[in-house]
């Protein structure tokens, strides 16, 4: 079943790289009529920004609670076409190295190309899969990740992998989704909704665990925000029923900033 997530995830952001449009982070696949909706935020007014590595994936900027220092080694997990990667380049200066780690091949191509129509020597973006991180032991000095971790199908695994690539002392900001309560089942089943970071998506206190799991310590969330489905996405997936049901409850879908450290 893993790999079939994988595999899916890999196809719907291999669409996203070669069309161009932002179809992968949010409740809408590819050729939805919602396509136009998205949960990420604007980049626009961050230094660093780059419009052509922005598909509009993400769920928030992780960088601005990361804490990155000029001269450090950070490492973007899930990095597409290098949006956050080139933030973050912003921030290290030209003495800092930024490695940007993505399973798919054309999201790669893509960011070598804006890696190299922007001339950066200390940029390098790295295909593997986060769950068996391609790089060395106490490595990192801090590492982001935007709306990628709920595509993974093992989060402890992945969780553990950060802990291992980061130096002692080296800290994490994610910015992801979780939930609170729970979801119609038609959303939650949907696999072009897991593409899209929803469906894959861990109980708040779930998420957290599995950070505290992989023996992260100082975890506090850096950033809360509710995300209100539009009514005609969400009838995609459930009916007119189950939609009432779920406005009239507690439970939400919730972008998450989470910080902490080894």
């Amino acid at each position: 079943m893993s790999q079939e997530i994988k595999e899916h995830v890999k196809e719907a952001y291999t669409r996203v790289a070669n069309t161009g449009a932002g179809c992968g982070c949010g409740p809408t696949s590819c050729g939805s009529p919602a396509q136009d909706w998205t949960l990420s935020e604007s980049y626009s007014k961050i230094e660093g920004y780059e419009a052509d590595a922005d598909y509009a994936l993400g769920c928030g900027i992780p960088t601005e609670h990361a804490n990155i220092k000029e001269g450090d080694t950070v490492l973007d997990l899930g990095s597409g076409a290098g949006n956050d990667v080139f933030v973050a380049r912003q921030i290290v200066g030209e003495k800092g190295h930024v490695i940007g780690v993505d399973m798919t091949e054309a999201m790669i191509e893509k960011a070598n190309e804006n890696k190299q129509k922007l001339g950066y020597d200390n940029v390098d973006f790295v295909l593997g899969e986060i769950e068996d991180l391609p790089l060395k032991d106490n490595s990192i000095d801090v590492s982001v990740s935007n709306c990628v971790l709920n595509l993974v199908p093992n989060k402890t695994k992945a969780y553990e992998e950060v802990y291992r690539v980061l130096k002692p002392g080296g800290h994490f900001n994610m910015s992801d989704i979780v939930l609170h309560g729970a979801l119609p089942k038609g959303i939650m089943g949907a696999a072009e909704m897991y593409a899209g970071c929803i469906s894959g998506a861990l109980q708040q206190e779930d998420y957290l665990q599995a950070i505290k799991d992989a023996g992260f310590k100082n975890i506090r969330i850096t950033k809360e925000r509710v995300i209100n489905m539009p009514d005609d996405v969400l009838l995609n997936y459930v009916s007119p029923q189950e939609l009432a049901e779920f406005k009239a409850s507690d439970n939400a879908v919730v972008s998450l900033g989470v910080y902490a450290e080894k």
